[in-house]
């Protein structure tokens, strides 16, 4: 009781109920299939966002970026991060601004532009940093992007929808990130601590998460889990009916 939830698990958390069964919806997917893939992809994310920060100068720039893009897109007047209310709200409409409705409203942009076509299907002009879903992935994975895309889809079952899923996912994490920097006050190098932490969770408590962040982070081909193994993980947490 002592210890806070971890990032992850927070997020996890705030996610439940009409945020995955609207991304279940747009994905086609059923919504345990989605949930699974979600709990995935969410500690994958964050663990990689972990080791970036780790780098020279990478928690500077995740910070900045966070406070350049993301401070405003999640927060509304009110400084807590309750993106479980602000997507609930804004998920159940679907139409308003994207303006004023924080983090789900801007889910609900990222579901319109994401799966018509592409992540900034409306035009890079009308794609703003804090909702372009595939150019934060880039930031997140850098070159391994389409090696993160095509594991989880593979050890997911999601197969190409991993990719919407992912684009989906990557605003709301950078959101979430920058409120947690917001409301904790937490500098650069805090927010790399903070994320390291992360990471190391998610590599000691393995699970799919755990193995698909492993399968990035070792690229010299001494890994122990190749895709086949995490496959196997994927199957047996879906309860091998997919």
């Amino acid at each position: 009781m002592s210890a806070s939830p971890s990032m992850v698990d927070e997020l996890l958390a705030q996610l439940q109920g009409a945020p995955i069964q609207q991304m279940a919806q747009n994905l086609g997917q059923s919504e345990a299939q989605t949930q699974q893939a979600v709990q995935a992809a969410v500690p994958m994310m964050l663990g990689a966002l972990g080791n970036n920060a780790q780098s020279a100068g990478g928690a500077s720039a995740l910070f900045e970026a966070l406070q350049r893009d993301h401070a405003g897109a999640g927060a509304g007047a009110g400084a807590g991060p309750d993106l479980g209310g602000l997507l609930g709200s804004l998920l159940g409409g679907g139409g308003g601004g994207a303006q004023a409705g924080g983090l789900g409203g801007m889910l609900g942009s990222v579901l319109g532009g994401a799966l018509g076509g592409g992540a900034a299907a409306g035009g890079p002009a009308s794609a703003p940093a804090a909702l372009d879903g595939a150019s934060i992935l880039g930031h997140i994975f850098g070159g391994q992007q389409d090696q993160a895309t095509a594991n989880l889809g593979q050890a997911t079952g999601l197969g190409s929808n991993a990719g919407n899923l992912l684009k989906m996912l990557a605003p709301l994490v950078m959101s979430f990130l920058a409120q947690r920097v917001m409301s904790g006050g937490l500098n650069s190098s805090q927010l790399g601590n903070a994320l390291g932490e992360e990471k190391a969770q998610v590599q000691q408590q393995g699970g799919l998460g755990g193995g698909l962040l492993g399968s990035l982070l070792d690229q010299n081909g001494d890994g122990k889990l190749d895709v086949s193994d995490l496959m196997k993980i994927g199957g047996s947490l879906l309860g091998g009916k997919r």
